[in-house]
């Protein structure tokens, strides 16, 4: 098989962007499926039906896809075309496990919240836009937990994405509600930063010297929310003394194959996302898959062509999509063309301690990772900065500063290759 390779750069934008067009498909089956499971359920046990089959037959397609991808030919499996990395079904490991139960707890808190916050809306389409605000969320986090924090550009790109994302999906031709609104600030956004942020973790993850996949990962992850959402379900029968679990059962059985369609594509989705997030910070990521609302528009009036949906009218409202959309891609170009890739080259001093060394280059903010070589030089390590004048410099200075430091050079990357 012949392996194609693509700047890395491009690469992930390639990728994210797929993600984004993939599952803006995903939101139109979602709305025809919603709309058919409304002529047998409420509106509220519509949310909780579709939310449980969701995960249950999503897990079972799942399975069958990852198995088909996993069959070799020429000694590499199909699957190594979506992900290179993959190399067949696998059990978990100990070391993902930890990670993986708070991505799926996150993926079923936001799941549950989102469902219920549809059930509480008139109109879901004046508050489901604030889930864009996700992006400055993980931004917040990257902030507090990374060692290499945010830049000044990627907050300015984050905030114009999320804003242009807001414009390009917003309604306003319903009311904004409190309630609905509370829970998508304090339930589905948080929830999501909990899914992304491990499943970022899990994808860096080397699994016997070899980087973790993300077709394995999706995989385990619709298993560990499946178990989080029939709990959640329980508890919430439990309480109320409803049956929603006992009509999910038989909605994932009475729509199997919409459902099965529709979480076949959304497989492929996600696989993409969590490949763009091994290559990517999370908050970067979110922002670039935002172009979600640029590809929903045509998909909305596919869609329109078989359930009603309210399709805008007012020229104002089209001009503030535009704008939105035109925010949007901005905000993604912005990242596209700052981003720095660089190598040091590092000889030490005689006698110093080359680990204790690594530990203080490793602790320069922009450094992604550090490798001691035999040979001319002592140490590589490998830089990612968003702007060069500035991220250069503070960097530079960084080493001088280092005793053990007996000589480095910096060499810019000008293109940078991956398997596609």
């Amino acid at each position: 098989m012949i392996a194609i390779k693509l700047r890395r750069k491009y690469l992930f934008y390639a990728v994210a962007i797929l993600s984004s067009i993939i599952a803006s498909i995903t939101v139109g089956l979602d709305a025809i499926i919603t709309s058919e499971m409304s002529k047998f359920y409420s509106p509220e046990e519509v949310s909780w039906v579709y939310g449980f089959s969701a995960f249950s037959v999503g897990l079972l397609i799942s399975l069958a896809i990852s198995l088909f991808l996993s069959i070799k030919v020429k000694g590499r499996c199909l699957g190594s075309f979506v992900d290179p990395a993959f190399n067949g079904l696998r059990i978990i490991r100990k070391e993902e496990l930890k990670y993986h139960l708070l991505a799926g707890a996150g993926n079923a808190i936001t799941t549950v919240g989102y469902f219920y916050a549809l059930s509480l809306m008139t109109d879901p389409s004046a508050v489901i836009p604030f889930f864009r605000v996700v992006i400055l969320y993980l931004l917040m986090v990257e902030m507090i937990v990374e060692k290499n924090t945010p830049t000044l550009i990627e907050i300015q790109s984050s905030t114009i994405v999320t804003l242009g994302a807001i414009l390009g999906s917003i309604s306003i031709s319903g009311e904004i509600e409190v309630i609905p609104l509370a829970v998508m600030f304090l339930v589905v956004n948080p929830g999501w930063v909990l899914f992304s942020i491990n499943q970022r973790k899990l994808k860096l993850l080397k699994i016997d010297g070899r980087a973790n996949d993300s077709i394995n990962i999706r995989l385990w992850n619709l298993f560990f929310t499946l178990i989080f959402v029939t709990i959640f379900i329980l508890i919430y029968d439990v309480i109320n003394g409803t049956s929603f679990l006992l009509e999910s059962l038989k909605g994932s059985i009475d729509f199997f194959h919409l459902v099965a369609l529709s979480m076949g594509i959304t497989f492929f989705s996600y696989v993409l996302y969590i490949r763009a997030l091994g290559m990517g910070k999370a908050s970067v990521t979110e922002a670039v898959r935002a172009s979600i609302v640029i590809f929903s528009i045509p998909v909305t009036f596919a869609v329109s062509h078989f359930i009603p949906i309210p399709i805008p009218q007012s020229s104002v409202l089209w001009l503030i999509k535009i704008i939105g959309i035109i925010l949007v891609v901005l905000g993604i170009v912005s990242f596209a063309l700052t981003q720095v890739t660089a190598y040091i080259f590092i000889r030490a001093k005689p006698g110093a301690s080359i680990s204790n060394l690594i530990e203080k280059i490793w602790k320069i903010r922009g450094v992604e990772s550090v490798s001691a070589v035999a040979g001319k030089y002592d140490i590589i390590a490998k830089v990612r900065i968003r702007t060069l004048l500035k991220g250069y410099e503070r960097i530079i200075r960084r080493l001088e500063s280092i005793p053990e430091i007996g000589y480095f050079e910096w060499k810019s990357v000008l293109k940078e290759w991956e398997n596609v």
